[in-house]
């Protein structure tokens, strides 16, 4: 369903290698994250208040939650779209990983109250009032996450977004833990234990488990991860498969946000070699990494005997 979407409102919606497209679907997963987050936070508000249900309450402020992360995701597809200046020669493509990050700390600080609320009913359990048509209304809103799950997680790997595979981990988080609120308010009509508050209670901890998974991957990618093994190897492959190139070394590479990675790596020729033709073929090699990998890379010759 997301596809018809997609090329009705992103122009050029094929050319995802252009940083503008790239832009465009960020924006797009964000606009749509918070109409449907808009909409369930008032669906399960009502329905919670209405059965005076804290677990539900809870999955409802959870939502609000992702609407914020939605925001988030616009701004920080705009902000890392931003050109390079003179503080930041290599653009501000890690926007998009503080942006996750801070999308974490949102969910973290609603975990938490969430949390402190369970407790309390807990503690001082009060009755759910049960209501069949209402919890049709929580499963049919379980299909909505599972929807956002599936788009977030087609554009976050289309467009390499960490930021949307977060969203798409939280989206899937958000449909099993209303199921379970369902099915645990259905028990909870039969027998005598505050599974209400118990429910809530473990949704807080999905919630605060969630935001600390998301944080964890947002400074790794800050700090600066190692380079995928696969990339190591075809920056290796096609080095190699240049004319005159005999070996490789010092490969470095450094990833700027998505998009934005650059490179460099040493390539041993013989010292006997005409250096321009090694140099017109270095050129070569250096355009189709380009073109092939999205990498902007140097190559240093390395004479050897």
């Amino acid at each position: 369903m997301i596809k018809p979407i997609i090329k009705r409102f992103i122009k050029n919606y094929e050319i995802i290698d252009d940083k503008n497209v790239r832009e465009d679907y960020a924006v797009l997963s964000g606009v749509l994250g918070i109409i449907c987050n808009l909409l369930l936070f008032l669906i399960k508000l009502v329905i919670g208040l209405l059965i005076n249900s804290i677990a539900v309450i809870s999955d409802a402020f959870n939502n609000l939650t992702d609407l914020g992360t939605s925001v988030v995701t616009i701004y920080g597809a705009k902000l890392s779209n931003m050109p390079p200046d003179d503080n930041h020669p290599y653009g501000h493509g890690r926007f998009e990983y503080v942006a996750s990050l801070a999308v974490s700390f949102i969910i973290f600080a609603v975990g938490l109250t969430l949390l402190r609320s369970s407790f309390e009913k807990i503690i001082s359990p009060e009755s759910v009032e049960f209501n069949w048509p209402l919890m049709i209304i929580l499963l049919i809103s379980v299909s909505i996450k599972v929807w956002m799950f599936s788009y977030n997680r087609y554009i976050g790997n289309l467009i390499n977004s960490s930021i949307n595979r977060a969203i798409a981990h939280d989206s899937i988080n958000d449909a099993l833990a209303t199921s379970g609120v369902v099915i645990g308010t259905i028990v909870g009509k039969y027998i005598s234990l505050p599974i209400d508050g118990i429910l809530g209670l473990i949704i807080s901890i999905l919630i605060i488990y969630s935001a600390f998974t998301i944080a964890k991957d947002s400074v790794d990618l800050i700090l600066g991860p190692a380079p995928d093994p696969k990339i190591i190897e075809s920056i290796n492959s096609i080095v190699l498969s240049g004319k005159g190139i005999r070996g490789t070394h010092d490969l470095i590479v450094h990833d700027y946000g998505p998009g934005r990675i650059n490179a460099s790596i040493h390539a041993e020729v013989s010292d006997e070699a005409n250096i321009v033709e090694i140099h017109n073929e270095i050129d070569k090699i250096e355009k189709r990494i380009k073109k092939e990998l999205g990498i902007s890379i140097v190559i240093h010759m390395d004479p050897i005997e």
